[in-house]
């Protein structure tokens, strides 16, 4: 009955033709009228390559002794030929690896003999020929193909199921139920755990009752550990500009960060955030000002980036890596295949997301921007502060974000730009400032093509503020320009107009608009100044003063504000003496000031960076 059942099968598989999962090879060979056996060695490459092929895409049926339009001409064969034929899923196929057969047959059909062999999808090897060639179906063609596109292809499918899979043997219970009540509340006052997890997709009733996704537990568990051991992130800070190992191994610090996603989002930013590096500048009021080396929510940005959309059916950490001048945030899983680094780069919002769910859930609540936003924020971020685009990678294990604390301008540049410091110019105006090095005339496209926009209305406030300020000075007026245009046969925006002048005096200066002389701080003794990171944003100058007086005479407290006039987070302590400053250092880093553990090393200044 089974033999009848199956030649039925293969009547209807020979009626609907070749296709991505079908194939028909000739077993005889020659003119029309003077057919002969083809070599039974040769048949046998024919099986193992179209077995291994449909075996590395979708599965496929194979039959020999079938014509490509499906006239069934059979087998000429002996007994030991087809033996030898049948036996080529084994003896021409990788010897380490199996195929997957579901079939390996001898058939009659109409009187002939034909072979029948059925395969199945593999999901978990990939299959090469003996002679170590990786093939695949595609459509009606067997295609070589690399072993490592196919690795890639099936680990981002895994990739994007992960997340909406169903977990056996997970409840309610295994869920931080006070943060998910909180999060619904918002949602909708009044929603309960349950319906909310429902609203959002992250678990649905059955008869057994409810069942979460894989989203579920990485967003919300109480212990995440038992679901995803590597849920973490993982800092490290280096002493120089490469990790090295052995004896010279020059790691600093190495701190772990573990939690569901929604801890993760917060504990490891305050984690990170104290790591990142402060530079001292004197400010426009001639006080000091602590600036982050880098941006502070482009690291952000990166680091959201990472926990949302990393591969997490990838057993690894996050890993971020703090150089001397750069950081490194690595990710988990390659860039999706949708996507290119081209394509982010454009900063068009190209986007797609692994994690859907878990995306959703970050996006809704606000821990992360639209999908797309993130890192054009982070280049924009970059560009404002005038340091060098993020650069974006991806291999076929991870996706990384590298941010530098490398000014765009060279220091030519910086020097040339040193000359109009009193002037307080935008990064816009520094730009075009830029161009006109070496009294290098410029034309209005020139300036377009510098800030890298087309938007009049920048021009108009960019170009007037510099014109008023007497730096960017009129060589040729608009009329002059549309003649000197048609005469040489040029657009007019290609006309040099302008020319740049620096400041011809002292007038103007800060110390001259102050009307008193500036100390440089950078002529105290760096030794007694200590520098405070992860501060409580609303501590005070004084209750500083208070904490830190107890190992010696504090002289000042610098605390910067943010426009709310809330401390930003960080500070700078001058004592009276060396002694105090290592005194506090060492009984005050890792200390605690209300549940924040404060991070405190020695004072750098800018002529360390």
């Amino acid at each position: 009955m089974d033999v009848l059942l199956l030649s039925e099968r293969v009547r209807n598989t020979i009626q609907l033709g070749e296709s991505h999962f079908r194939e028909f090879k000739s077993a005889l060979e020659g003119p029309p009228n003077n057919k002969k056996p083809r070599s039974a060695t040769h048949i046998c490459r024919d099986i193992a390559e179209a077995l291994v092929a449909f075996a590395n895409a979708d599965g496929g049926e194979l039959l020999i002794g079938v014509e490509d339009n499906g006239t069934i001409t059979g087998l000429q064969h002996t007994e030991s030929e087809i033996a030898q034929m049948l036996g080529a899923v084994n003896s021409h196929v990788y010897k380490d690896v199996q195929l997957p057969i579901v079939t390996a047959t001898e058939l009659e059909i109409d009187g002939k003999q034909i072979l029948f062999f059925s395969v199945a999808k593999g999901t978990t090897e990939i299959y090469q020929l003996s002679d170590g060639r990786c093939v695949r179906r595609k459509d009606k063609v067997t295609q070589p193909v690399a072993v490592k596109q196919i690795q890639f292809e099936r680990q981002e499918v895994r990739s994007r199921e992960f997340d909406r899979q169903f977990v056996d043997g997970a409840g309610v219970n295994d869920l931080d139920i006070p943060l998910i009540q909180s999060l619904a509340n918002a949602y909708l006052k009044g929603l309960s755990v349950e319906l909310y997890l429902q609203q959002l997709g992250l678990a649905e009733y059955t008869s057994s009752g409810l069942r979460m996704r894989m989203a579920t537990l990485l967003l919300f568990a109480k212990d995440i550990q038992r679901w995803h051991p590597r849920c973490q992130v993982r800092i490290l800070q280096i002493g120089g500009t490469e990790l090295k190992s052995g004896e010279h191994y020059n790691v600093k610090s190495d701190e772990v960060v573990k939690g569901n996603i929604l801890e993760l989002v917060l504990t490891a930013w305050e984690r990170l955030r104290p790591f990142l590096a402060y530079k001292t500048k004197f400010g426009q009021d001639a006080r000091f000002e602590q600036q982050y080396i880098y941006p502070e929510w482009a690291c952000r940005e990166a680091l959201i980036n990472a926990i949302a959309h990393r591969d997490y059916s990838i057993q690894n950490a996050i890993e971020i890596f703090i150089f001397d001048d750069r950081i490194e945030i690595k990710s988990p899983g390659a860039l999706l295949s949708s996507l290119t680094i081209e394509s982010l780069e454009e900063l068009q919002g190209a986007h797609e997301s692994r994690n859907v769910f878990i995306a959703r859930v970050l996006r809704e609540n606000e821990y992360m921007r639209e999908l797309g936003e993130g890192i054009k924020r982070m280049f924009e971020l970059m560009e404002e502060r005038e340091l060098d685009k993020p650069i974006l990678y991806s291999n076929s294990q991870w996706f990384s974000v590298t941010l530098t604390h490398k000014s765009v301008f060279t220091d030519q540049q910086e020097h040339w730009l040193s000359l109009f410091n009193n002037l307080d110019l935008s990064s816009y105006q520094k730009k075009i400032v830029v161009l006109g090095m070496d009294g290098r005339p410029i034309a209005p496209n020139d300036i377009y093509r510098a800030m890298n926009t087309n938007d009049r209305n920048i021009y108009d406030r960019e170009v007037t503020g510099l014109r008023n300020a007497g730096v960017l000075v009129q060589i040729r007026t608009n009329v002059q320009a549309k003649s000197y245009a048609y005469q040489n046969r040029m657009e007019k925006g290609e006309v040099a107009r302008f020319k740049v002048v620096p400041p011809q005096s002292e007038e103007g200066t800060l110390s001259s608009r102050l009307g008193r002389k500036i100390e440089d701080p950078r002529t105290r003794d760096p030794k007694t100044a200590i520098f405070i990171a992860n501060l409580p944003f609303g501590i005070t100058r004084e209750k500083l003063e208070d904490i830190f007086k107890k190992f010696g005479t504090v002289e000042r407290v610098e605390l910067p504000l943010d426009y709310q006039k809330r401390a930003k987070g960080f500070a700078f302590i001058w004592f009276a003496s060396i002694e105090s400053a290592q005194r506090a250092i060492a009984e005050m880093n890792r200390a605690r000031i209300d549940d924040r553990e404060i991070k405190v090393e020695e004072y750098q200044d800018e002529r360390r960076w």
